[in-house]
């Protein structure tokens, strides 16, 4: 299995973009994203790189799977 390495805040701010995330609002260095259907909104902190422990908390929240993202990632 592959594993989760970090990368740039905007790789995943792409893959939520693609999954059909939308941005709600930014305030200072945090993005929130919606979706419908998803109850919580997805927030992604503008530093780079993004922590692994972020990356799945920000998966789990999205309800993303490890196999769906690592296909949107390739596509990036």
């Amino acid at each position: 299995m592959t594993r989760i390495t970090p990368v740039q805040h905007r790789k995943i701010v792409r893959v939520l973009e693609l999954e059909g995330f939308v941005l709600a609002r930014q305030r200072g260095s945090h993005m929130l994203f919606v979706k419908t259907g998803i109850e919580r909104p997805v927030v992604v902190p503008r530093y780079d790189p993004l922590p692994v422990f972020i990356i799945k908390n920000v998966l789990r929240t999205a309800r993303i799977s490890r196999e769906r993202y690592f296909e949107l990632l390739e596509g990036i």
